[in-house]
Formats: structure tokens, C-alpha cells, sequence
């Protein structure tokens, strides 16, 4: 939700650095390859430590690289499949660094068994949140729903939860407790929104399936089956083709 409308503001007021990189000859997946390092940076050397205000510093200044490679390639004029899929990829990596940095400190100095699993729950569901969208359209649905807690969400609130409560280390007292309620409401909000891509693809594929069976010429029995299993493409087994 949090993308329809924060995607449209930043691109405009990041377009003239946009520019600048440009004209000083860096590339679109330069970019997105330092920014995705920045961001693996930021949270498996800081989180780990218990630094989440600075850890957070960091990864906020590299995660808006995210918005300045596709606003670079479409000033260019060189948006690409592949940048585009690179773009999607590291995207993966670096939101799984996050968690995973969560999940570390939980797991040795923030010492709760409880809130490691549910950064480790943080970090797959957001990733199969991720793939069903994916997969979806790439069975030719169009995936038309809007989840709960996307992408921009997940972020934002875990990101915001940790640098506040990286401020008790400043002394400012009681306000670590906002990272673990943070990351239970992204656990529950990205499961909200996996049921809610679920449910919308059984949705999509019932209609087209009926569609399909409508379309079908008489006396072509089997032919819907055959229409759907070609828009699915080659089986997952054995194929290595999914992604």
C-alpha cells in the first residue's frame, strides 16, 4: 500500500541525483549492486551487535537505491528485462539481510528463542509473499490484489521499530520494546497478506479455468486441461525453470 503512494514522492525529489550519476557515468546496476550491499552491510555488521540505530542509518541510506536505479535506466532510456530482474533479485537478498540480522542478534545477544523464530518467520514469509505474486503472473494471472503488509510496509515498520529502539542505547529507557512488537505485527501482517495472494490466484485460476472450458470448441474434450497446462509452463520437477 505503502508503495502506490511513497514510490511517486521519492522518485520525483531522487530524479536530479538520479541525473548526476548519469552524467558522471555510473550505471543502473552499480547502483543496485552497492545498494544492496550497503543494506547487507547495515544489518548483518550492526544488527548482530545490538547497533540498530546506527545499523538502521546505514540501510536507510542505501535502501532509496532501490528507487534511484529504475529512475536512472528510464532516463537513459535502458530499462531491461534484466535490469529489472536483477533489481527484483537483490531485492530478495537484501530484505532476507535484514531479518536475518534480527535473527542473529535474538539468537546470541538479545538471548530470546521466541523472537529469533519470528524474525526467521519475518524473513520466509516475506519471501513467499514475494513468489506468489511472481508465480501467479507468471501462469498468466494478473495477481490483482493489494496485501496487507508488502514490501514498503515490511520495512518501514521493522526498520522504524529498530531504529527508535536503538535509542536506548542513548539512554532513552523503555523504548527497545518497540522492535519486538514491530516484528510480530510484520510477521502477522505478511501472513494476512500471503492468504490474501492465495486465495485471489485460487480465485483468478477458478475463472480462468471456466473461461477456458467455455472457450473450448465441441467435441475437444480435454482441451482445457491442455490450454492451462501450457500457460503454466514447464513442470516444476525436474525442470529447475522456477524461480
Amino acid at each position: 500500500m505503502l508503495n502506490k503512494y511513497a514510490r511517486a514522492f521519492f522518485t520525483r525529489v531522487l530524479t536530479p541525483f538520479a541525473a548526476l550519476l548519469l552524467r558522471l557515468g555510473v550505471s543502473p546496476d552499480a547502483v543496485t549492486l552497492i545498494g544492496t550491499a550497503g543494506v547487507m552491510a547495515g544489518a548483518l555488521v550492526f544488527f548482530p551487535m545490538g547497533e540498530f540505530f546506527w545499523g538502521t542509518i546505514v540501510i536507510t541510506i542505501f535502501v532509496f537505491s532501490d528507487l534511484v536505479d529504475g529512475n536512472m535506466a528510464r532516463q537513459a532510456g535502458i530499462s531491461s528485462r534484466w535490469g529489472a530482474f536483477l533489481d527484483s533479485t537483490l531485492d530478495r537478498v537484501a530484505d532476507g539481510a535484514i531479518f536475518a540480522g534480527f535473527a542473529l542478534w535474538y539468537a546470541g545477544g538479545g538471548d530470546d528463542n521466541v523472537l529469533c523464530a519470528v524474525s526467521i518467520f519475518c524473513l520466509a514469509s516475506g519471501q513467499v509473499v514475494s513468489y506468489t505474486k511472481a508465480r501467479g503472473e507468471s501462469i498468466g494471472l494478473p495477481v490483482a490484489v493489494n496485501g496487507l503488509v508488502e514490501r514498503a510496509e515490511r520495512l518501514v515498520i521493522s526498520l522504524v521499530a529498530a531504529g527508535l529502539a536503538g535509542l536506548h542505547g542513548f539512554g532513552v529507557p523503555g523504548i527497545d520494546v518497540l522492535l519486538p512488537i514491530a516484528l510480530w505485527i510484520v510477521a502477522a501482517g505478511s501472513l494476512v497478506t500471503l492468504i490474501q495472494r492465495v486465495v485471489t490466484v485460487r480465485r483468478e485460476s477458478a475463472e480462468a479455468d471456466a473461461a477456458a472450458v467455455a472457450e473450448a470448441p465441441a467435441g475437444a474434450p480435454g482441451q482445457a486441461d491442455a490450454d492451462a497446462e501450457a500457460a503454466a509452463g514447464p513442470s516444476e520437477h525436474g525442470s529447475g525453470a522456477d524461480r
